[in-house]
């Protein structure tokens, strides 16, 4: 077996980060175009027998957006979502699952909840 040396290693990290940045640039999902365009539309329906809704938001009253000044309700509760830097949406309730828009981000939630009621996320 060769001997790893310096040359051979520098080579192949080159060539890992060269597959991992075309892999990133080749990736489907939400491209960097779509989460600069801004809020997405406004939705209000009810889902599973819980009324979501979602609409773009001013920028005040929080000290920080993550929701990007959307906000999202689930029975008239304010679910606490975040939009991250690939354009996907994650919530408080289903924070390790992310999802293409705030209303799947609402759908998941109550998923999540299996009826039980949303409380009120405390703001810092």
């Amino acid at each position: 077996m060769p001997e790893i040396t310096r040359r051979r290693a520098l080579t192949a990290a080159a060539a890992l980060a060269a597959t991992a940045t075309a892999a990133t640039l080749v990736a489907p999902g939400a491209s960097a175009a779509d989460h600069q365009h801004g809020a997405p539309a406004s939705f209000d329906e009810v889902y599973k027998g819980r009324r979501i809704q979602g609409r773009p938001s001013s920028m005040g009253g929080h000290h920080h957006e993550h929701g990007g000044g959307y906000s999202v309700f689930v029975d008239g509760v304010e679910l606490h979502v975040m939009r991250n830097a690939d354009g996907s949406w994650i919530s408080v309730v289903s924070h390790y699952d992310p999802v293409p828009t705030p209303r799947a981000a609402a759908r998941a939630a109550v998923d999540e909840l299996q009826g039980a009621p949303l409380l009120p996320f405390p703001a810092n």
